[in-house]
């Protein structure tokens, strides 16, 4: 175990050897995939906040606004919780002065999520009357069922249905590539042709009321029922189920001081979704597939546990969490990670942040060069470093640019696992299909047979969506986010306003050829390419209610693959559609 005294100069190390990966890189391979939530798969790109009836004082109505803003918090290149915005909002309406806040969304020139939020301003001092089905027994009203007097109520409806199509899935070769795995019952795809169908619904009710004019409580309860059919990756049996979803309780308060500074303090505790940062270390905090059905619909986000506590003054945040993942019973690692995070925007355009995680408790196993179990999860630290800078607003034209590093260390073993990116852009939103264009490079680090360290990288709760770091379509069902070395060169065109195109061309290697930890057929390694993929993904966003996405992707075995399959592995190809609906 390495002291605390060199972990951030191992960082800062790790941050130079990213840097250096993206210009000396070996060739590597390709990667993408995901279901994602429509708008609310998309960062915000601008927030825009109009007053509908604004007054002759122009100070005043600045002010408004201003504060507002302030209010929700809700930069460029965050995350768009509707639920964070509707109870917001419901707060703020206890202003007199206040008749009506709503928001709406948009499609941005980015690519990402333009938000405006419209304040109508009360006249003579007669606030927000409230509304809701409850209140008026008008249909219209429908999801929110009660808003009034800082009290808010909505049901939730969410309805998915998703096609998926494979021709020589897992290259063709499904009893090496799938042997001893759990999650096989029946038949699993393989050779020639292949499609299912999965689905999900969605269902609850959120709400949140006020204790003091300055501290909330509020709360969330959901389910979800899922089911698939047809011949699935892992199973050809038809699978059906019904469990809890989002199921916790908070609490939120705040000041704001006469020069409009606000700090909030945001905790809550239950099962729900939490996303570190873009999703490098924990995004996927519940599984999917097996017999929860809906393995590619990810219809299941929320952690069996999740406490956290936000801390936020302006556009800095502080929060600690504990989370623990809802997995599979047949592969559940008993896993629970704490941490804490960090992020700052000193300068516009500049996001700066750390994260410090360790692994209080699970079994997820580490092997040596041998196969004999060195350790578990249980005792790991992980420490996090990243920034991303965008020159200009994300809806002008200009570069951008990303990067992150981390190491991981153990508390009961000699352990030195690295892992980062460098990613960097330049987007042409003044031109036809406001394009942009990017390079990624990303790097997980495998162990050294040679040394006594172990240098594997443990992926945690990695991944997300296929624009984060679910990597490659196909190929990221093989190789997850270690002992990887992934190149992305990624577009995104917008042929149409509602209507975005993201192709992808992907290239992976494998940093070590001992690759044990992995999928079994591939854990002796004679070549270090693992493959290539392109893949194209096209959203359609028709309203904020609706949402089409479709996928196709190209996956060719690299030498390190053919090898492992005695050169019998076949090109992959895989298609998806669905289409989402949600109140």
């Amino acid at each position: 175990m390495r002291g605390p005294s060199k972990i951030l100069g191992q960082l800062a190390l790790c941050l130079l050897a990213v840097l250096l990966q993206l210009f000396f890189a070996r060739p590597a391979t390709a990667q993408s995939y995901g279901a994602s939530l429509g708008f609310l798969s998309l960062p915000v790109e601008t927030v825009k906040v109009v007053i509908a009836n604004p007054r002759g004082d122009t100070a005043y109505n600045d002010k408004v606004r201003d504060g507002l803003r302030r209010y929700f918090a809700v930069y460029p290149g965050d995350y768009f919780n509707p639920n964070a915005a509707d109870f917001a909002i419901a707060r703020a309406r206890r202003n007199p002065d206040i008749d009506n806040i709503t928001y709406a969304f948009a499609l941005g020139r980015a690519g990402g999520l333009d938000v405006t939020f419209t304040i109508t301003l009360a006249e003579k001092g007669q606030g927000f009357q409230g509304q809701g089905y409850l209140i008026t027994n008008n249909l219209a009203d429908l999801p929110v069922l009660y808003d009034k007097d800082g009290s808010y109520v909505r049901a939730r409806f969410e309805a998915l249905s998703l096609t998926y199509a494979n021709n020589n899935a897992w290259f063709g070769q499904p009893g090496p590539m799938l042997s001893g795995n759990p999650l096989v019952q029946g038949k699993p795809a393989g050779a020639g042709y292949s499609q299912w169908l999965e689905g999900y619904l969605h269902y609850g009710l959120y709400g949140i009321t006020p204790v003091t004019d300055s501290f909330y409580v509020y709360g969330g309860l959901s389910a979800i029922s899922s089911g698939s059919a047809g011949q699935e990756l892992f199973t050809d049996e038809m699978r059906g189920h019904t469990f809890f979803e989002d199921a916790y309780a908070g609490f939120v308060t705040g000041t704001t001081d006469e020069k409009g500074n606000r700090l909030v303090f945001n905790f809550s505790a239950g099962r729900q979704k939490f996303q570190l940062a873009n999703g490098f270390l924990i995004a996927n905090t519940a599984a999917n597939g097996w017999n929860r059905a809906a393995l590619q619909a990810n219809a299941r986000w929320a952690a069996d546990l999740l406490v956290l506590a936000q801390l936020r003054y302006n556009n800095t945040k502080f929060e600690a969490f504990y989370v623990a993942p809802d997995e599979l019973p047949v592969i559940d690692t008993n896993t629970g990670l704490a941490g804490v995070n960090i992020e700052a925007r000193p300068v516009p355009g500049l996001m700066t942040a750390a994260s410090y995680v360790t692994a209080l408790k699970g079994d997820f196993a580490y092997y040596g060069p041998t196969g004999q179990v060195i350790g578990t999860r249980d005792g790991l630290n992980v420490y996090d470093l990243r920034a991303t800078y965008t020159p200009r607003p994300l809806n002008e034209p200009g570069p951008f640019f990303g990067i992150e590093g981390a190491i991981q260390n153990h508390r009961d073993f000699d352990m030195f696992a690295t892992a980062g990116y460098a990613e960097l852009g330049y987007r042409f939103v003044d031109r036809p299909w406001s394009p942009s264009l990017s390079y990624r490079i990303a790097y997980f680090s495998g162990d050294d047979p040679d040394t006594g360290t172990y240098e594997r990288w443990d992926p945690l709760l990695s991944g997300g969506n296929g624009e984060q770091w679910v990597q490659g379509s196909s190929m990221f069902k093989v190789v997850q986010d270690t002992n990887v070395l992934a190149q992305r060169i990624e577009g995104h065109f917008r042929p149409m306003p509602a209507v975005e195109v993201v192709p992808q061309l992907w290239a992976f290697a494998a940093p070590s050829r001992d690759n044990l930890g992995g999928n079994p057929a591939l854990s002796f390694l004679e070549g270090d390419s693992y493959g290539y993929e392109a893949n194209v993904t096209v959203k359609w966003f028709p309203n904020r209610n609706w949402y089409v996405h479709g996928m196709l992707a190209y996956t060719v075995p690299g030498d390190g693959v053919q090898d492992a399959l005695n050169d019998n592995a076949e090109n992959w190809f895989a298609a998806m559609l669905f289409v989402r609906y949600s109140l």
